[in-house]
């Protein structure tokens, strides 16, 4: 029992070191990957460390979920890879413990891990990124700092065109070149300037450009239509000036997105709060599906609008009750009732047309609204028993590879990720797509590598040389042997 305990503290003290190690891992790989989609939001905007700071946090958040089943799939891959490989594990057997009770003590911290997985995912996460993407869009509103280049367009400002032949050390721009079109193409100004200085305005929100010795050219032609109502052009209006001030909207302050209207997304809700969602938003689809199709057969059932019969006298509804023939009131007709008829006809088949397109789009809205909430609502518990595939993947594969350190490990571990992760997003879409049930969708990738996990943990528990290349050839000869013996025996037979 002594020896025993020493074993699990002796396993558990490597798992926990690799553990740690390779999330932190996953987590500098995934992070560098987020922050390359994001690089336009971020670079060249003048933003304070402390709010690059404070996006860090966030987007860390936001890729614990992946990094958390590859951290544990690569500890576990190289735990039982140097055990293995050392022949700590043959030793293990030898003195009559069994793969399973080996395993015992790492599936208990795994388990340990999920149960904080899931926590994470339903508490911690859907604030992270209600905060990471109200500042996403902070961020994205901000203007860019500005920092004109020398000898090409500036163009980061909404509506100009600006070009500096120099600049000089005291931040003077020389040889300034405008073009404005805030007005509109048609009403583009043009400006030039021997030198001119540019400053933020105190509030922020202006940018204040004082040209000195310059021109500037100005198309009338919507002035002068304004004012006379012809279409006569006047080319354009020329002014000097020695000095001149203009005044551009840029705002440069950084201003926060308000984070309550994010309130309502699905990834910024726990479980408790995405159930009270579907469960709210499948009563309003359900009430709606109800009135529009009543509504569609009181009101319109083949043409006949409500109410239409109490309208009619006694004798004509009467007259109405009988059995006519088509083809012969068809027939009866003359060609220009005919034409009326069809265009009657046509019109109101296109009217319920569009009504039925425009109820569906109603009722695809709440569906869609639904589905994203169920889908987020099956994340937070695939997320938690991922990390258990993963790690009776991991352990099992381990031990039958009989390799650690960071060379095959890594490999394998990458390869099985790509593989859940292709997995796990054709499911997603599957799913948003509603060509699935959300379910399915979202347990397509557990679904997939459990019979793997539970495989390679059999395979490894009954020491099979699942990738020895010579225990392949034997098995295939013998298939082959047994396939030889089978013909020779139907050719004696016939």
């Amino acid at each position: 029992m002594q020896l025993i305990k020493k074993i699990d503290i002796y396993l558990l003290r490597n798992f926990l070191g690799l553990f740690v190690a390779t999330f932190f891992i996953a987590i500098f790989i995934l992070l560098m990957q987020f922050m390359w989609m994001h690089v336009n939001d971020l670079v060249g905007k003048g933003i304070e460390l402390s709010v690059l700071a404070e996006f860090f946090v966030y987007a860390v958040a936001s890729v614990v979920p992946l990094a958390l089943p590859l951290a544990i799939l690569l500890s576990s891959l190289i735990s039982f890879g140097n055990l293995a490989e050392k022949f700590e594990l043959t030793a293990m057997k030898a003195a009559g413990i069994s793969l399973f009770r080996i395993m015992r003590p790492l599936a208990i911290a795994v388990a340990i891990l999920s149960v904080g997985a899931f926590f994470f995912s339903n508490n911690v996460l859907p604030k992270s990124q209600m905060k990471l993407w109200a500042l996403i869009f902070s961020l994205r509103q901000k203007s860019p700092e500005l920092e004109i280049p020398v000898g090409e367009f500036y163009d980061e400002i909404s509506g100009y065109h600006i070009f500096v032949r120099e600049k000089t050390k005291r931040g003077e721009l020389l040889n300034i070149m405008i073009y404005d079109y805030s007005g509109g193409f048609e009403n583009a100004k043009v400006m030039v300037a021997d030198t001119g200085r540019l400053a933020a305005s105190a509030d922020k929100r202006y940018l204040i450009l004082d040209m000195i010795n310059g021109e500037s050219f100005e198309n009338l032609n919507s002035q002068q239509q304004r004012s006379t109502g012809t279409t006569k052009n006047i080319p354009y209006r020329r002014e000097t000036f020695a000095y001149k001030r203009i005044l551009i909207d840029f705002a440069t302050d950084f201003s926060r997105y308000d984070e309550s209207v994010l309130a309502d997304q699905h990834v910024s809700k726990n479980i408790a709060q995405l159930n009270e969602s579907i469960d709210s938003m499948r009563v309003v689809a359900n009430a709606r599906s109800k009135e529009q199709s009543d509504k569609l057969i009181s009101d319109r059932f083949f043409w006949r609008e409500n109410g239409r019969k109490a309208a009619i006298p006694e004798q004509v509804a009467e007259e109405e009750r009988r059995i006519y023939n088509l083809d012969s009131l068809w027939a009866g007709l003359s060609p220009v009732k005919k034409n009326q008829v069809l265009t009657i006809a046509e019109e109101r088949a296109r009217t319920y047309n569009d009504q039925v397109e425009y109820n569906s789009l109603m009722l695809d809205d709440a569906e869609r609204y639904i589905r994203k909430h169920q889908i987020e609502l099956y994340r937070k518990f695939t997320l938690a028993f991922a990390c258990l595939v993963f790690f009776f993947i991991g352990a099992p594969l381990g031990a039958i590879i009989r390799k650690g350190g960071l060379g095959a490990p890594v490999v394998i571990s990458v390869v099985m990720f790509i593989v859940y992760y292709i997995i796990d997003n054709a499911g997603y879409k599957m799913a948003r797509e509603a060509l699935w049930p959300c379910w399915a969708g979202m347990w397509l990738s557990s679904f997939v590598l459990l019979p793997i996990g539970i495989f390679l943990t059999y395979k490894a528990a009954t020491d099979s040389p699942l990738f020895n290349p010579e225990a392949w050839v034997i098995g295939w000869k013998r298939i082959m042997g047994k396939i030889h013996n089978s013909q020779l025996t139907n050719h004696k037979a016939s």
